[in-house]
């Protein structure tokens, strides 16, 4: 699987008209989107560890919710 960098170094350019236009795999282009997903991902649980550990460990106190207080809404 190619990294997100190189997803965006196989794009590739035609022009049509006035507008200049990126061409990129299907699969690539998937590939692209799965990876800034992850990324997001990673700044979350990031922003949620570090709220945590400014919480001195205490889950309620830096904001998370119980499981079991919140699985119904979720089904």
């Amino acid at each position: 699987m190619q990294t997100g960098l190189e997803v965006l170094q196989s794009v590739q350019f035609v022009t049509a008209g006035e507008k200049r236009l990126a061409i990129i795999d299907g699969d690539e282009w998937e590939a692209l989107v799965a990876w800034l997903e992850d990324l997001e991902d990673t700044h979350i649980a990031r922003q949620a560890h570090g709220a945590l550990q400014a919480a001195g460990g205490d889950r309620g106190r830096a904001g998370w919710l119980k499981w079991d207080d919140v699985k119904e809404d979720l089904a």
